[in-house]
């Protein structure tokens, strides 16, 4: 089970260089991912930002339907707090690692920081 980080989905929505590659990991998966409210929320913002809610619209209508979104628990922001001064990452990727922790899954991304957590949860870099 794999936990979609912001990065995978902004590479397709943004037509980046690595997209036909997470667009391939996407299908072969599609039955295994999740993403979090976070970036679902983080792609909302860049895509209203850069002046494109037709592409957000069609994201939420292709994506929402296959992908679990998870929030992390109430319970567990002290452990986000805890893996940011431990392993110095930032909010977001603080927040994908504390979420993919708590519901035992593997964060799939683009971002080299993650290499930070690389022994705190799984990591699958594409």
């Amino acid at each position: 089970m794999f936990l979609v980080d912001t990065n995978i989905f902004l590479e397709i929505l943004l037509g980046q260089k690595k997209k036909e590659e997470a667009k391939k990991f996407l299908s072969e998966n599609i039955d295994r991912l999740y993403m979090t409210d976070f970036s679902l929320h983080s792609i909302g913002v860049i895509l209203f930002k850069l002046r494109k809610p037709e592409v957000f619209e069609e994201f939420i209508e292709d994506v929402l339907p296959n992908v679990e979104i998870l929030s992390l628990p109430v319970e567990s922001y002290p452990e986000l707090i805890r893996i940011h001064k431990t392993l110095n990452l930032d909010f977001d990727d603080a927040y994908q690692c504390a979420v993919a922790n708590v519901f035992d899954l593997t964060v799939v991304t683009m971002d080299a920081d993650f290499t930070k957590a690389l022994n705190y949860v799984k990591i699958l870099f594409l």
